[in-house]
């Protein structure tokens, strides 16, 4: 091997001297500055490299040329940064590495400027920041890419949330309301799942578990229904006699009876919308509920076609998103159950849309529902008229 005295040769400083400027293009340091803090953003640079690229671009004296050369010396950038010699060089290395900047050598190696008689400077030996302009799409993509990195991250650990509370849930009704049923498997196996459950503030990663919490979550909640059917292929068994609808507006008299709404288009345009919120005596239509919230169809699992089954998909998300059981008697007191099951999923899509768009303002999705509940009972809120709002919001 033949030894020249010179750095080494690497794919990446190769791959650097062909980033190229546009034709004409002209760079200020401004510009540039820009760049180095979205690259280091972008790569997650540490702080020593942060330091020596920030003083390569401080260099840049904005000359008329094709490539963005500057040539600081070595004890330079230890005076400028406060770090080692060997540091420094270790940080150029590295950024070489990255294909931030390109090395131009001289014959001896040294870094300066060539100049013509009248001082003016032609050209320069040292390092070529024009790769760390010319990538700055590849920064945008993987500033975006990391963003979307962490909503799913943010999502997943939601998701591991929601399926948590719901195994919990389960599993305390089951001891409470069915204790001669066996969860002594579910039990260990929850107590499994939040031993290598990551925390949200660490650095684990949800995905690992996620699955397996909803397998649970299935599997807790179908030997609850299996336990409220005694066993049997009922549809729908609850430990109570009659209606669960009936069993929460007992004593409330004439306030249940709904009158049939005419649901026929008129010379208006506004049958349809009538018919589905209802008159001040009716709740809301089931498919203007799933229309409003399509978050019901991604955590219940299935389409709602009925009354039932809205009241079913509610009672099953109210612990879900900390409703306290208080508040869901309450709620049922007050406008009815499936009125209740009504606000739940109105609460539940509120809450997933602002989570997603991280403007994150429902902090307490349960004192939220409380406070629904409280507005509706004085006649100050109406579910079929929010609905029609958020569905509206989804179409436009």
């Amino acid at each position: 091997m033949v030894q020249t005295g010179g750095r080494p040769l690497t794919r990446a400083a190769l791959a650097g001297k062909r980033r190229a400027l546009e034709d004409g293009r002209t760079v200020t340091r401004k510009e540039l500055s820009a760049s180095a803090r979205e690259a280091a953003k972008a790569l997650g640079l540490r702080p020593a490299l942060r330091l020596v690229l920030s003083e390569l671009v401080a260099a840049w004296g904005e000359q008329d040329w094709a490539r963005l050369i500057v040539w600081p010396s070595n004890e330079y950038l230890v005076s400028r940064t406060g770090l080692s010699e060997r540091a420094v060089r270790y940080a150029l290395r590295d950024l070489v590495a990255l294909e931030i900047v390109a090395p131009k050598d001289s014959a001896n190696g040294k870094r300066y400027a060539v100049r013509g008689r009248d001082g003016t400077i032609l050209d320069a030996f040292g390092f070529d920041l024009t790769p760390l302009h010319a990538r700055r799409g590849d920064w945008t993509l993987a500033l975006q890419a990391r963003a979307e990195a962490r909503e799913r991250r943010r999502r997943a650990f939601d998701l591991v949330t929601m399926h948590r509370r719901a195994v919990e849930e389960a599993l305390h009704a089951l001891g409470h309301r069915y204790p001669e049923t066996a969860i002594a498997d579910l039990a260990a196996v929850r107590a499994s799942l939040d031993a290598s459950t990551p925390d949200r503030r660490g650095r684990g990663d949800p995905e690992t578990v996620l699955e397996a919490w909803g397998e649970l979550r299935g599997l807790v909640e179908q030997r609850f229904y299996a336990a409220g059917c005694d066993g049997t292929s009922c549809r729908h068994v609850e430990t109570e006699k009659g209606s669960p609808i009936e069993a929460c507006d007992k004593g409330r008299g004439d306030e249940t009876v709904r009158e049939p709404v005419d649901r026929r288009p008129d010379s208006t345009g506004m049958g349809d919308a009538v018919g589905a919120i209802g008159s001040p005596g009716t709740d809301p239509a089931p498919a203007l509920v799933v229309e409003a919230c399509p978050v019901v169809r991604e955590l219940v699992g299935g389409d709602i076609r009925d009354e039932h089954e809205v009241f079913d998909a509610g009672r099953r998300l109210r612990a879900t998103i900390g409703v306290h059981a208080s508040a869901w008697d309450e709620a049922c007191e007050t406008v009815g159950p499936y009125g209740a099951a009504v606000l739940v999923l109105i609460v539940a899509q509120l809450h997933d849309d602002d989570a997603t768009s991280g403007r994150n303002r429902i902090r307490n999705p349960g004192g939220y529902f409380r406070r629904l509940v409280r507005l509706a009972g004085e006649g100050r809120y109406r579910a079929g008229t929010e609905l029609l709002a958020m569905r509206r919001r989804r179409l436009m």
